[in-house]
């Protein structure tokens, strides 16, 4: 790691609480800090600080599923083949523009001339190539790990000339030109791909080819952006192709939610991420940005472990399902700006059909489901089958702040119906060690996740072709598998909507996905100084576009 100048040298202090008003010291002292705009243009100039609450613990580009928290910074150093937009609607980027065959295993990309990398090396055919091999296979010997969500029909990319690819998939692949716009498949230098794991980790080394580039950085402490003065390759999209507006962006780590919204309010710095939603109302009211983005992706819910007793049981999960009050869950921990799940997937993914019947709120229902399987409630009010309790044992997931106020909230709804409920909550490195989908420790696995395609979605459910097998179910239940490989092999996105349809239903119905609520991950608290900010279709906030006055 190289250090070259960290401008948050002095030590974080205290806050000083007056009577009449909040007065905040200094939280964020920044060495050369100069945040006028420049005299000849309104636009150009500028320096933000984001405040985040944590940055996450590898910086290698190829990570599975880049943090929550890394994808801010990688959403600036690095570009993408194609634009993704907050509603699912994909445009050119870096491939300019695409063909595929009737077939949809054979794909065409033609990519913009004169864009680099900032280590100067073009981002040309081979490039991409080199890039799309390691997305699909990563090299894991090393820890360097494939993208999660990227086709496991991959087959082989070749580089027709220095502007044009070829992909070749070994089965239909719809899927394919959506996830180029998702936030792991991001666009890195070959020359950083060829170093090892271990020099990847190393931000300072990393060259994309975005519109800023690392400044500096400290581990568990901050990284600085600089802007590229030659990038001129932005996606037209967002209405600017040119250099950033902004001369720098710096991400600084400050894990206490109130610390960070007081350094907003007191202009000492310029976001704060992941603010308390019950504060949201009241910083509106005040004048200062909020923004609550939804992803493309994945509710907020638990993918259901099956092979782990009593969860094996249809009738209990369906009681589950039916046992959880979401409308009070949005009345509780959250504010308007959530939205009461229909499905397993956000309602703005294209392909998402609304499953609400499904997801009623009806305790009556769930226990009689209990009573038919065999759980009788006893005096203190738990049920118990065979002299062992109804537990249900909760991770609450640290890459969503509420997480544990939900998982308190809907212990007491459960508890009303009998079960019991344990709480274990980890920080971020802790939760990744510990919680795996299927462990048999993890009966509930709480999803908090992004895609850009619905097709990707019944593949990473089950096991096939390297999948994620979130319920455990191998290969045991036919239907599921049957509905995953029809819509896999759908040719067409309008032969593919009936079998998407269905396969909600279905998981939806045999409780394989409790679904919670629908999410909304990432939120901002915002200078009202600090305007023109993009948010994508996985809720990354991009300050290429963005201004900031004095």
């Amino acid at each position: 790691m190289i250090e070259r100048f960290s401008p948050f040298s002095l030590p974080r202090r205290r806050l000083l609480i007056a009577t009449s008003a909040l007065a905040i010291a200094a939280l964020v002292v920044t060495a050369e800090f100069n945040p006028a705009l420049s005299a000849d243009s309104p636009h150009n100039g500028g320096d933000i600080t984001f405040l985040i609450d944590s940055l996450g613990d590898t910086w290698i580009p190829n990570n599975s599923a880049i943090s929550s928290f890394q994808g801010h910074i990688w959403g600036h150093v690095t570009d993408k083949l194609l634009y993704v937009d907050a509603d699912g609607k994909v445009s050119p980027w870096i491939a300019e523009r695409w063909e595929q065959n009737d077939k949809a295993t054979e794909f065409t990309l033609h990519l913009k001339s004169g864009v680099t990398f900032s280590d100067g090396t073009p981002l040309d055919a081979s490039a991409v190539v080199a890039n799309l091999d390691i997305w699909y296979a990563g090299r894991k010997s090393e820890g360097i790990n494939p993208i999660g969500l990227f086709p496991k029909t991959y087959d082989h990319a070749e580089a027709v000339d220095a502007s044009t690819v070829k992909v070749f998939f070994k089965k239909p692949t719809l899927g394919f030109i959506p996830t180029l716009g998702y936030h792991g498949s991001i666009l890195i230098s070959p020359k950083t791909l060829a170093q090892p794991a271990a020099q990847q980790a190393d931000l300072s080394k990393t060259s994309g080819s975005g519109p800023y580039v690392v400044d500096s950085w400290k581990e568990g402490d901050f990284v600085k952006l600089v802007k590229r003065k030659d990038y001129n390759w932005g996606p037209s999209a967002v209405g600017h192709t040119g250099p950033a507006y902004l001369d720098t962006i710096t991400y600084k780590l400050v894990s206490e939610p109130s610390l960070r919204v007081a350094a907003v309010q007191s202009g000492q710095a310029d976001v704060a991420y992941n603010a308390s939603p019950q504060e949201l109302e009241s910083l509106k009211a005040e004048g200062f940005t909020v923004a609550t983005p939804r992803y493309l992706g994945f509710v907020n819910g638990w993918a259901v472990n099956t092979k782990l007793a009593p969860y094996d049981d249809v009738k209990v999960r369906q009681a589950l399902q039916a046992g959880i009050n979401r409308q009070e869950i949005i009345d509780t921990v959250y504010t308007s700006d959530w939205k009461l799940a229909t499905s397993f997937i956000q309602s703005n993914v294209p392909g998402a059909t609304d499953q609400s019947a499904l997801l009623a709120y009806n305790p009556e229902k769930a226990e009689k489901l209990l009573d038919e399987a065999g759980w009788t409630k006893g005096a203190d009010g738990i049920r118990t089958k065979n002299g062992e309790p109804l537990v249900l044992t909760l991770n609450s997931n640290p890459y969503l702040a509420t997480s544990k106020s939900v998982d308190e909230l809907i212990a007491q709804q459960l508890g009303k119906i009998g079960w019991k409920v344990a709480i274990r909550s980890y920080d971020v490195v802790t939760y990744g060690q510990k919680v795996k989908y299927g462990s048999p420790a993890v009966p509930a696995y709480e999803v908090t996740r992004s895609f850009i395609d619905a097709g990707t979605v019944a593949s990473i459910l089950t096991n096939a072709n390297n999948g994620e097998n979130w319920f455990a179910l191998d290969e045991s239940d036919k239907t599921l598998n049957e509905l995953r490989d029809k819509i896999a092999g759908a040719g067409s996105i309008e032969s593919r909507k009936p079998l998407l349809d269905e396969l909600q239903k279905y998981i939806l119905e045999q409780g394989y996905f409790i679904p919670r609520t629908q999410i909304v991950q990432r939120i901002y608290v915002q200078s009202p100084k600090l305007k023109g900010e993009v948010y994508n279709g996985v809720a990354y906030a991009s300050y290429y576009t963005a201004t900031k006055s004095e």
